[in-house]
């Protein structure tokens, strides 16, 4: 008996918490729709608001107008006032007014109209927006339904639905030639129910519904049909090619007949047409414990933009380390190459194109950076520490996938280093790198702004004449803004992080007269903390993040071609690289949270391994002038992707007295002159940035002594 009473118990504790979550928390205000009259609603049948909430709107039957209310605090329906008088007066056929929808910004509004001479959409156009009382009808559209209960628009006003009651109810999605035009839509899909029930009969056979409601970023819709409201949920926004019915709500015990819904912009909040007689009609209010979430919270591991927001996060944080490392690595290749070379000082500046973009972008962007050290060559044998810089501009894109949104990527960064060589003939150094990483998710505006800085120390290590040991080791500090935007609604975070990374390689160089080949070992290693962070913005639809850590292990066997070519001019070296290397980093997963309720929700399976080939070519020159040329052409292909990299090189020695330098990062192009005159020094630079709506230049001029 006690075992029974235990299962009972477990039993009914289940029951209770299917759907805890998220339900409609509580109560909070009424307030009454004034009957006949010259400013009351007869039959309310449809309540909305402007998007800021300080207008409300509900349209009736019989009453012939839609009148409008003022609220002093946005949503919040005690404080709303009447304007009386102010309402517009249906015109033409319509005079069964179902539901009021504005296009985007409230310059019109389409009225769904139920009247028995034809089931029309009106138009009006309204001289100031979301002032209907200063409407004026433009037109109608007949759609030819049976019985016409609703409509809605996408946010971006190219799709429309219809909610139809026919014998079994059928919601209708259009696509529009233009936003918010009505006047030619071309039905794509339609959504009566599942295989074994109709929508009639999803919804209790309820007779004449009204409420027709999405929720902000389309992946809900909402029914209404006597005393309850009925959820659905849609796989993909605004597309009615995959519907689940999700349960329902009932409000028996506040609610005579529901005759309309909407919802504040966030969610938080609904708003239900009580209709119980003429004079007893109005407007309810209550909290939700989630933002839409009527009978389920939103799954946001179900929406695409937000797979992909959290995908942008542990993406970027594992490209950060190879966006650190192969500065240096390139560095140590170079050395390698040039280890006969005095000067062991040089310049770059890298541009890296997704392949998608490449054929495009390259032949007309030619990235460079135009320097020189006006010291000769004694200064520079006899120097302790040689100088480099390597900067970079990463564009890409990553595809739709069936569970993430699309990602526009650019990633910027300048490497700052220097290294010396010590007696033991290590080459030892440290490089600082300042990178921003910027990347657009989906179509909406949801997007990842991170700024980084990381420091690294590295060594080369002689194990005889041409092999070496090549390792480093470094910190990364990560600060990243997040917006994430449903179209209607938008929440904003800062996200803090830190990531530890690490490289070994062995290169063994085999000589042949002057042809260089160089088998390559490496592993890179790495581990980053990205911290908790909260949203704002959205109330009910704003999460919480649990602290992520997300793993980096990488192999790769590879090896180099090279060979030297002396001239009367200088010296060619060319080379051609190749490398295969497997990601065989952990899978990481997001743990988040609505903040509103506490509901958890787990993306798991961020990152899976992937395996790549990589393949360079390129040529570095040496003149006895002074002039020092490097190129290279490399593509990364994987599986599903594949990237491709182009830079050059310039280095240049003038004289002792006399230097020039350009430089290109972002938009910015500085253009800098040096020159001695006996005991003076005179510093003239320049700069100026030619994407900026207002133009943004000026010059420097500095002189002084030099003694």
């Amino acid at each position: 008996m006690k075992l029974i009473n235990k299962i009972t118990f477990i039993i009914i504790f289940l029951f209770l918490n299917i759907n805890a979550f998220a339900a409609i928390s509580s109560f909070v205000d009424d307030i009454d729709v004034p009957a006949n009259g010259s400013n009351g609603q007869n039959i309310p049948h449809g309540v909305t608001f402007n998007p800021d909430g300080t207008k409300m709107f509900v349209v009736g039957a019989s009453a012939n107008r839609i009148i409008q209310y003022s609220l002093s605090t946005p949503f919040d329906i005690s404080e709303a006032t009447l304007l009386a008088g102010d309402h517009c007066t249906f015109t033409g056929d319509a005079n069964d007014g179902v539901q009021v929808v504005f296009n985007s910004d409230g310059s019109k509004l389409f009225l769904v109209d139920d009247a028995n001479s034809g089931d029309d959409v009106e138009i009006y156009d309204l001289t100031t927006n979301y002032d209907v009382s200063t409407c004026s009808n433009s037109g109608n559209k007949d759609f030819s339904s049976s019985n016409l209960k609703g409509m809605q628009f996408s946010n971006d006003g190219n799709k429309l639905f219809l909610f139809d009651e026919t014998t079994k109810y059928v919601i209708k999605q259009y696509s529009l030639s233009s936003p918010f035009d009505i006047s030619s839509p071309t039905l794509v899909t339609k959504y009566n129910g599942t295989s074994s029930k109709t929508l009639k009969q999803l919804m209790d056979s309820s007779t004449n519904p009204h409420g027709f409601k999405f929720s902000s970023d389309g992946t809900k819709i909402y029914l209404t049909g006597s005393k309850k409201i009925f959820e659905f949920s849609l796989s993909d926004p605004f597309d009615l090619s995959n519907v689940t019915f999700d349960g329902k709500a009932d409000l028996s015990d506040e609610i005579a007949k529901i005759s309309g819904m909407t919802f504040n912009d966030t969610g938080s909040k609904l708003f239900v047409v009580n209709f119980e007689t003429n004079e007893d009609s109005d407007v309810h209010e209550y909290n939700l414990t989630c933002g839409f979430g009527v009978v389920k919270c939103i799954d946001p591991t179900a929406n695409k933009d937000d797979v992909a927001s959290v995908e942008s996060q542990s993406e970027g944080t594992k490209k950060l380390i190879q966006h650190t490392t192969y500065p240096v690595l390139n560095r140590m290749e170079w050395l390698r190459r040039n280890s006969g070379r005095i000067n062991l000082t040089n310049q770059n500046i890298k541009f890296q194109f997704n392949n998608e973009m490449l054929n495009a972008l390259s032949s007309t962007l030619i990235p460079l950076y135009f320097s020189n050290d006006n010291s000769n060559e004694s200064n520079y044998q006899n120097s302790s520490w040689s100088f480099w810089s390597e900067g970079s501009i990463s564009i890409g894109r990553t595809g739709d996938s069936a569970t993430s949104s699309f990602k526009d990527i650019k990633t910027s960064g300048i490497t700052l280093g220097a290294d010396k060589k010590g007696e033991d003939d290590i080459m030892r150094g440290i490089a600082l790198r300042f990178g921003a990483d910027d990347v657009d998710v989906g179509d909406l505006g949801s997007a990842l702004d991170m700024s980084s800085f990381g420091l690294t120390f590295y060594e080369s290590r002689p194990r005889g004449e041409q092999r070496f040991v090549d390792h480093l080791l470094g910190l990364s500090f990560l600060n990243s803004s997040l917006i994430n935007n449903s179209g209607s609604t938008s929440t904003d975070g800062d996200r803090y992080g830190e990531q530890l990374y690490g490289s070994l390689s062995l290169r063994d160089t085999f000589t042949r007269n002057r042809l260089n080949f160089t088998p390559k070992l490496k592993i890179n290693y790495g581990i980053t903390h990205l911290g908790a962070y909260e949203e704002t913005g959205a109330e009910g639809l704003n999460l919480e993040f649990n602290d992520q850590y997300i793993g980096n292990f990488t192999s790769s066997l590879g090896t180099s071609l090279d060979n030297t070519y002396d001239f009367k001019i200088g010296t060619f070296i060319p080379y051609f690289d190749f490398e295969y290397y497997a990601d065989m980093s952990p899978s990481s997963q997001q743990t988040f949270s609505y903040r509103s309720n506490g509901e958890e929700f787990t993306l798991k399976n961020i990152n899976n391994s992937t395996h790549n080939f990589i393949s360079g070519i390129g040529f570095d020159f040496v003149s006895e002038n002074g002039l020092t040329l490097m190129t290279k052409y490399t593509r990364d292909q994987a599986k599903d992707n594949k990237n491709d990299s182009f830079f050059i090189a310039l280095d240049y020695k003038n004289s002792q007295r006399s230097s020039y330098a350009m430089s290109i990062e972002d938009t910015s192009a500085e253009l800098s002159h040096n020159r001695k005159f006996k005991s003076f020094n005179l510093d003239v630079d320049s700069h100026y940035d030619f994407f900026k709506d207002d133009p943004d230049y000026g010059i420097y001029i500095q002189i002084s002594n030099l003694n």
